[in-house]
């Protein structure tokens, strides 16, 4: 077990989550992967405003790290690989290029997301299977947009989820997973995403993603008549 991860089993499936903020399904050697908006802040600095540079060398980099600890053979991403039309923006796309020969033998496919139809998919050099939502690995559905469907239990990104944690004197937002009856919700991998705030419903089962390890969130009591 890659380090830090906590296992959950879903449809039957034995599956790691990850404190990089990943999920890991070891029987496929598989990476899954949401919402990593490569050439979002070029997008933004095409746009005049100024955000730090590197973000793609750094998540290219957290990819690197993820796929030698699990060994993973590999990637599914679920959605917004490119964050816009700017990130096909040289820099970004050499970048990409230059990780895409270094990992050549991971087989790569791509969830289409709502980012990804309007930044168009990634460019054929990249070598990326892309599909449309939901598509469907053995009991197991990935998409982009949380649903529930009569196929299987889906796994998906699109809404960056964050669980609050607070104190009397002090909160934290952290990213989250979150696994409901019919649907789960993995965090943004991207790093620089940012996050939305969740509130469990009942059944809904919360697990935070800290810098190195995943946490299981008590599940609150059902209110009493």
């Amino acid at each position: 077990m890659a380090d830090g991860a906590l296992e959950i089993e879903v449809a039957g499936e034995r599956l790691l989550m990850l404190p990089q903020r990943a999920l890991y399904w070891p029987a496929r050697q598989m990476l899954a992967i949401a919402d990593i908006h490569f050439g979002k802040a070029a997008s933004f600095r095409a746009g005049g405003i100024p955000v730090p540079r590197g973000t793609t060398t750094e998540n290219l980099q957290a990819l690197d790290a993820l796929v030698d600890a699990c060994q993973a053979t590999n990637i599914l991403f679920l959605g917004d690989f490119l964050h816009a039309r700017h990130a096909h923006a040289a820099a970004t796309v050499a970048a990409l290029s230059a990780w895409r020969e270094r990992r050549s033998g991971l087989d790569l496919v791509l969830v289409r997301g709502n980012h990804d139809k309007h930044a168009g998919d990634p460019p054929a050099a990249l070598r990326i299977e892309v599909v449309d939502e939901p598509w469907k690995i053995g009991p197991l559905l990935f998409a982009h947009h949380p649903q529930a469907h009569p196929d299987g239990y889906v796994l998906a990104g699109h809404v960056h989820p964050v669980y609050r944690l607070a104190t009397r004197a002090d909160a934290l937002r952290l990213p989250c997973f979150m696994f409901g009856p019919e649907s789960g919700m993995l965090p943004s991998f991207g790093s620089f995403t940012g996050g939305h705030p969740v509130t469990p419903g009942p059944g809904d089962r919360v697990f935070v993603a800290t810098d190195d390890r995943v946490i299981a969130i008590p599940a609150k009591p059902a209110n009493r008549a």
